[in-house]
């Protein structure tokens, strides 16, 4: 599902989402799950994506390396 999502992102970026997902697996859904309890509060998808993310945003840091 996330791959035909991400149809339109170069294959070099979608590499290393993936990568992070397989290496950080509980920690992704985590945010999946975050996500999903929004969204059935009724907030629209991306903000309650965006709430998160922010809401995690060191931990992405670190995940990500940078």
């Amino acid at each position: 599902m996330l791959k035909k999502q991400m149809k339109n992102v170069p294959q070099e970026q979608q590499d290393q989402i993936f990568a992070m997902i397989e290496k950080n697996p509980d920690f992704f859904m985590k945010i999946a799950q975050e996500a999903q309890e929004k969204i059935k509060g009724g907030m629209a998808q991306q903000d309650a994506m965006m709430a998160v993310m922010k809401a995690h945003e060191q931990e992405l840091k670190e995940v990500m390396g940078k």
